[in-house]
């Protein structure tokens, strides 16, 4: 069994807003910076053996103040960045309400890619897959992982069963944690969406 701490990355000026994807030079905003040096401190007391971390700028700087609280380094992988949103990347959301492939793709994850993207099934094969690498490495260990809203969201469907048309029910706000704890045969999802607020 391996513990993970699944932390979405703190705010940044696109969340809510627009799709940010894997455009590089998203960062977080001052509220961002402080979620995470927030974060860093409310998860003293949790043993953690490592921190792996997205690619993508949010993410690290998410990452950073807890892996220097911990002394331990930041260990980036691909497999947990960002929804790969192809052509919706870097447009709003108002700007993508008005066109009939974004509402298609949003109310079918489950079998519609977007364009030039990725399908939120490989989203969370790739996820899966590198959370099952990890295990093999940390045995009866904790681990945090540093992510985004979406691919955290079909991962958390999948553990719990959930049709990914319907995985917008689940809510992963900007510096949350989720813990889970995985097993060879089997996965208990114990938090979702952990902020302070709760």
């Amino acid at each position: 069994m391996t513990r993970f701490l699944l932390i979405r990355h703190g705010l940044t000026d696109t969340v809510g807003h627009s799709i940010a994807s894997w455009t590089p030079g998203v960062h977080l905003n001052a509220e961002g910076r402080r979620q995470a040096a927030a974060l860093a401190e409310r998860l003293d007391g949790i043993p953690i053996q490592a921190i792996y971390s997205s690619p993508l700028e949010r993410a690290l700087e998410t990452a950073e103040p807890l892996a220097e609280r911990r002394g331990l380094p930041v260990q980036v992988r691909e497999a947990f960045g960002e929804v790969r949103f192809g052509k919706f990347s870097g447009h709003t959301l108002e700007h993508l309400a008005r066109h009939p492939a974004w509402r298609v793709y949003h109310k079918f994850r489950s079998g519609v890619r977007a364009p030039g993207g990725e399908l939120a099934v490989e989203v969370q094969a790739r996820f899966v897959s590198e959370l099952r690498d990890i295990c093999v490495k940390h045995l009866q260990e904790t681990v945090a992982v540093v992510s985004h809203a979406d691919a955290i969201k079909a991962v958390v469907a999948l553990f719990l069963g959930v049709s990914l048309d319907l995985f917008d029910r689940i809510l992963i706000a900007p510096a949350s944690v989720t813990v889970l704890d995985l097993f060879q045969d089997r996965v208990l999802v114990h938090r979702v969406n952990w902020t302070p607020e709760l």
